[in-house]
Protein backbone atom coordinates (compact mmCIF):
# COMPACT_ATOMS: atom_id res chain seq x y z
CA UNK A 1 0.00 0.00 0.00
CA UNK A 2 1.67 3.36 -1.09
CA UNK A 3 1.28 6.32 1.16
CA UNK A 4 -2.07 7.71 -1.23
CA UNK A 5 -3.92 4.44 -0.74
CA UNK A 6 -2.58 4.56 3.43
CA UNK A 7 -3.98 8.21 3.31
CA UNK A 8 -7.27 7.17 1.56
CA UNK A 9 -7.28 4.36 4.20
CA UNK A 10 -7.06 6.29 7.04
CA UNK A 11 -9.88 8.92 6.29
CA UNK A 12 -12.34 6.10 5.41
CA UNK A 13 -11.59 4.47 8.76
CA UNK A 14 -11.88 7.96 10.35
CA UNK A 15 -15.32 8.71 8.29
CA UNK A 16 -16.79 4.69 9.89
CA UNK A 17 -15.70 5.60 13.09
CA UNK A 18 -17.22 9.05 13.44
CA UNK A 19 -20.55 9.36 11.55
CA UNK A 20 -21.64 12.71 12.46
CA UNK A 21 -18.33 14.17 10.74
CA UNK A 22 -19.76 12.54 7.05
CA UNK A 23 -19.60 15.96 5.85
CA UNK A 24 -16.59 17.47 6.94
CA UNK A 25 -13.98 14.35 6.20
CA UNK A 26 -15.77 13.51 2.50
CA UNK A 27 -15.22 17.38 1.57
CA UNK A 28 -11.39 16.16 2.99
CA UNK A 29 -11.66 13.19 0.78
CA UNK A 30 -12.99 15.37 -2.10
CA UNK A 31 -9.94 17.81 -1.51
CA UNK A 32 -7.40 15.86 -1.81
CA UNK A 33 -8.11 13.03 -4.38
CA UNK A 34 -11.18 14.30 -6.37
CA UNK A 35 -10.62 15.15 -10.01
CA UNK A 36 -13.13 15.81 -12.95
CA UNK A 37 -11.54 13.79 -15.64
CA UNK A 38 -12.44 11.29 -18.37
CA UNK A 39 -12.12 8.23 -17.60
CA UNK A 40 -11.57 5.04 -20.63
CA UNK A 41 -12.17 1.48 -19.99
CA UNK A 42 -11.04 -0.91 -22.16
CA UNK A 43 -11.53 -4.21 -22.39
CA UNK A 44 -10.25 -7.47 -24.03
CA UNK A 45 -13.38 -9.64 -26.47
CA UNK A 46 -13.18 -13.44 -26.22
CA UNK A 47 -11.44 -14.80 -23.32
CA UNK A 48 -13.78 -17.67 -23.01
CA UNK A 49 -13.69 -19.17 -26.42
CA UNK A 50 -9.81 -18.25 -26.78
CA UNK A 51 -8.62 -19.76 -22.97
CA UNK A 52 -11.21 -22.65 -23.94
CA UNK A 53 -9.80 -23.70 -27.03
CA UNK A 54 -5.95 -22.97 -26.58
CA UNK A 55 -5.39 -22.14 -23.26
CA UNK A 56 -4.95 -19.41 -20.69
CA UNK A 57 -0.91 -19.17 -21.84
CA UNK A 58 -2.38 -17.87 -25.56
CA UNK A 59 -4.79 -15.65 -24.02
CA UNK A 60 -2.14 -14.23 -21.77
CA UNK A 61 0.02 -13.69 -24.53
CA UNK A 62 -2.54 -11.59 -26.19
CA UNK A 63 -2.92 -9.33 -23.46
CA UNK A 64 0.50 -8.65 -23.35
CA UNK A 65 0.21 -7.80 -27.44
CA UNK A 66 -2.82 -5.61 -26.60
CA UNK A 67 -0.74 -3.75 -23.41
CA UNK A 68 2.13 -3.04 -25.99
CA UNK A 69 -0.02 -1.70 -28.70
CA UNK A 70 -2.48 0.23 -26.77
CA UNK A 71 -0.40 1.80 -24.30
CA UNK A 72 1.80 4.22 -26.53
CA UNK A 73 -2.06 5.40 -27.72
CA UNK A 74 -3.19 6.11 -24.73
CA UNK A 75 0.01 7.81 -23.22
CA UNK A 76 0.14 10.61 -26.31
CA UNK A 77 -2.94 11.75 -24.87
CA UNK A 78 -3.53 10.49 -21.32
CA UNK A 79 -2.17 7.84 -19.16
CA UNK A 80 -2.64 4.15 -17.63
CA UNK A 81 -3.70 4.10 -14.72
CA UNK A 82 -3.78 0.41 -13.99
CA UNK A 83 -4.16 -2.99 -15.93
CA UNK A 84 -6.20 -6.02 -14.73
CA UNK A 85 -6.14 -8.87 -16.49
CA UNK A 86 -7.40 -7.95 -19.78
CA UNK A 87 -8.92 -4.72 -19.09
CA UNK A 88 -6.91 -1.38 -18.91
CA UNK A 89 -8.50 1.81 -17.56
CA UNK A 90 -6.90 4.97 -18.22
CA UNK A 91 -7.07 8.94 -17.77
CA UNK A 92 -7.34 12.20 -19.85
CA UNK A 93 -7.79 15.55 -19.68
CA UNK A 94 -11.13 16.06 -21.03
CA UNK A 95 -13.50 13.19 -23.42
CA UNK A 96 -12.44 14.51 -26.82
CA UNK A 97 -8.75 13.53 -26.09
CA UNK A 98 -10.15 10.22 -25.24
CA UNK A 99 -12.48 9.31 -28.11
CA UNK A 100 -9.54 10.08 -30.26
CA UNK A 101 -7.26 7.86 -28.39
CA UNK A 102 -9.86 5.09 -28.56
CA UNK A 103 -10.41 5.48 -32.22
CA UNK A 104 -6.78 5.29 -32.79
CA UNK A 105 -6.67 2.01 -30.76
CA UNK A 106 -9.44 0.68 -32.90
CA UNK A 107 -7.50 1.70 -35.59
CA UNK A 108 -3.81 0.17 -34.44
CA UNK A 109 -5.54 -2.84 -33.47
CA UNK A 110 -7.14 -3.48 -36.97
CA UNK A 111 -3.65 -2.93 -38.60
CA UNK A 112 -2.19 -5.21 -36.73
CA UNK A 113 -4.60 -7.72 -36.83
CA UNK A 114 -4.29 -7.95 -40.67
CA UNK A 115 -1.39 -10.00 -40.32
CA UNK A 116 -2.27 -12.77 -37.74
CA UNK A 117 -3.99 -15.75 -38.01
CA UNK A 118 -8.18 -15.00 -36.69
CA UNK A 119 -7.71 -16.29 -33.39
CA UNK A 120 -4.42 -14.67 -32.76
CA UNK A 121 -6.15 -10.97 -33.53
CA UNK A 122 -7.05 -8.73 -30.67
CA UNK A 123 -10.18 -7.39 -30.30
CA UNK A 124 -11.38 -4.90 -27.77
CA UNK A 125 -14.47 -3.10 -26.44
CA UNK A 126 -14.38 0.77 -24.83
CA UNK A 127 -16.14 2.64 -22.35
CA UNK A 128 -15.70 6.28 -22.08
CA UNK A 129 -16.83 8.35 -19.07
CA UNK A 130 -16.69 11.57 -17.46
CA UNK A 131 -16.69 13.50 -14.13
CA UNK A 132 -15.33 13.52 -10.36
CA UNK A 133 -12.98 10.61 -9.82
CA UNK A 134 -11.64 10.16 -6.70
CA UNK A 135 -7.48 9.37 -7.81
CA UNK A 136 -5.54 8.08 -5.48
CA UNK A 137 -1.91 8.55 -6.46
CA UNK A 138 -1.07 6.92 -10.21
CA UNK A 139 -2.33 3.33 -9.01
CA UNK A 140 -6.07 3.78 -8.26
CA UNK A 141 -9.11 5.42 -9.27
CA UNK A 142 -12.99 5.19 -8.33
CA UNK A 143 -16.29 6.99 -9.18
CA UNK A 144 -19.41 6.84 -10.85
CA UNK A 145 -18.48 7.25 -14.23
CA UNK A 146 -15.46 4.86 -13.69
CA UNK A 147 -18.22 2.00 -12.79
CA UNK A 148 -20.46 3.30 -15.77
CA UNK A 149 -17.37 3.22 -17.82
CA UNK A 150 -16.65 -0.18 -16.95
CA UNK A 151 -20.08 -1.66 -18.10
CA UNK A 152 -20.04 0.04 -21.23
CA UNK A 153 -16.66 -0.97 -22.07
CA UNK A 154 -16.87 -4.75 -20.51
CA UNK A 155 -20.39 -5.35 -20.36
CA UNK A 156 -22.28 -3.71 -23.84
CA UNK A 157 -19.55 -3.18 -26.40
CA UNK A 158 -18.97 -5.18 -29.02
CA UNK A 159 -15.33 -5.63 -30.94
CA UNK A 160 -14.33 -2.28 -32.14
CA UNK A 161 -17.00 -0.36 -30.66
CA UNK A 162 -16.55 2.32 -28.73
CA UNK A 163 -19.65 3.57 -25.99
CA UNK A 164 -19.84 7.05 -24.32
CA UNK A 165 -21.46 7.70 -20.91
CA UNK A 166 -24.03 10.59 -21.21
CA UNK A 167 -22.02 12.90 -19.06
CA UNK A 168 -19.39 12.08 -21.32
CA UNK A 169 -21.33 12.19 -24.82
CA UNK A 170 -22.23 16.25 -23.11
CA UNK A 171 -18.70 17.02 -24.04
CA UNK A 172 -17.50 15.93 -27.16
CA UNK A 173 -19.21 18.90 -29.24
CA UNK A 174 -20.22 18.32 -32.87
CA UNK A 175 -19.32 14.63 -33.07
CA UNK A 176 -21.91 13.68 -30.79
CA UNK A 177 -24.15 12.86 -33.83
CA UNK A 178 -21.23 10.59 -34.99
CA UNK A 179 -22.79 8.64 -31.59
CA UNK A 180 -25.73 7.21 -31.81
CA UNK A 181 -28.17 7.08 -29.15
CA UNK A 182 -28.86 3.75 -27.19
CA UNK A 183 -30.58 2.23 -24.38
CA UNK A 184 -28.82 -0.49 -22.49
CA UNK A 185 -29.94 -2.70 -19.96
CA UNK A 186 -28.12 -4.57 -17.46
CA UNK A 187 -29.87 -6.90 -15.10
CA UNK A 188 -31.73 -4.02 -13.17
CA UNK A 189 -29.44 -1.06 -14.28
CA UNK A 190 -30.89 0.91 -17.13
CA UNK A 191 -28.53 3.35 -19.20
CA UNK A 192 -28.68 5.48 -21.92
CA UNK A 193 -25.53 5.67 -24.02
CA UNK A 194 -23.79 6.98 -27.35
CA UNK A 195 -22.27 4.10 -29.56
CA UNK A 196 -19.85 4.88 -32.33
CA UNK A 197 -20.64 1.87 -34.39
CA UNK A 198 -17.85 -1.25 -34.75
CA UNK A 199 -15.37 -0.30 -37.39
CA UNK A 200 -12.85 -2.92 -39.56
CA UNK A 201 -11.85 -4.93 -36.71
CA UNK A 202 -13.12 -8.24 -37.19
CA UNK A 203 -14.34 -9.97 -39.86
CA UNK A 204 -18.35 -10.38 -40.62
CA UNK A 205 -19.52 -13.24 -38.64
CA UNK A 206 -16.36 -13.92 -36.65
CA UNK A 207 -16.61 -14.41 -32.87
CA UNK A 208 -15.46 -12.40 -30.61
CA UNK A 209 -18.27 -12.63 -27.37
CA UNK A 210 -17.07 -11.70 -24.48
Amino acid sequence: MNAHERALSRLLDERNQRPERLAEIDARIRKRFAKKQAVMVLDMCGFSRLSLRYGVIHFLAMIRRMHHLVRPVVEAKGRVVKTDADNMLALFGDVPAAVKAAEQIVTVLADANRALPEDWDVHVGIGIGHGELLVVGGSDMFGEELNLAAKLGEDVAAAGEILLTEAASARIGPRRRQFQRRRVTLGRLKLICYGKPATGTAPAGSPTGR
